[in-house]
């Protein structure tokens, strides 16, 4: 699959070389443009480019997006649109300036910016070194979880299987309303490396 990544911090760079290495073809982006890439993807390998962030939306049949949140409004809207995005951005107050998002959640933001794409919230809840090293493509059962939400069940579905690529286990939280509030931060279940079974106990502690 073709993967278009748009920032290449803690969690870009380290998707992107976890797409790499499970056989997908990826083209990494950033603000900086494709010239300050060049180290990064020539360590990742021949699996991997670098290039403009229109060129990386335009690229991937699934964009993951992984900038400061208070970035999201500079992500290329045509380019997006019908792509399967995957949202990776995380609200932090201290970082993103203090924001009033109603009733909604961040992911909903994004989405309302990105009105034609299909967005799905994953690949946030997890700590860079611990999705660098802990992944398990052969062991299926002490998969450490992977958690996303969304409203398309295609796409969702989708990003299942590029979590099971890299060696984690997919659990569900539900629609980017309530799943994506699940998977903020300082939710019971953000940075809490856990299998699945315990996964869903958490989670069902949640919605009861």
């Amino acid at each position: 699959m073709n993967i278009g990544i748009i920032g290449s911090g803690l969690i870009g760079a380290t998707t992107a070389r976890l797409f790499s290495e499970a056989g997908h073809q990826v083209t990494i982006s950033n603000s900086r443009g494709p010239e300050s890439l060049q180290a990064l993807v020539e360590e990742i390998g021949p699996n991997a480019s670098a290039a403009t962030v229109e060129e990386a939306a335009s690229f991937g049949e699934v964009v993951l997006v992984a900038i400061p949140f208070f970035a999201y409004e500079a992500l290329p809207a045509d380019r997006l649109a019908g792509k399967i995005v995957v949202d990776a951005t995380n609200y932090f107050a201290g970082r993103d300036g203090q924001m009033d998002f109603g009733e909604r959640t961040s992911s909903e933001l994004v989405s309302q910016h990105l009105p034609r794409d299909r967005l799905v919230k994953a690949f946030n809840t997890m700590y860079y070194e611990t999705l660098a090293t802990e992944g398990r493509p052969e062991d299926g059962e002490d998969r450490l979880v992977l958690f996303v939400a969304g409203d398309d069940e295609e796409a969702k579905s989708v990003v299942y299987g590029l979590i099971e690529d890299v060696g984690f286990a997919p659990v569900d939280t539900g629609s980017l309303r309530d799943g994506g509030r699940l998977q903020q931060p300082g939710s019971s279940i953000y940075n809490r490396p856990m299998v699945a079974e315990q996964a869903r106990e958490v989670l069902a502690e949640q919605v009861s």
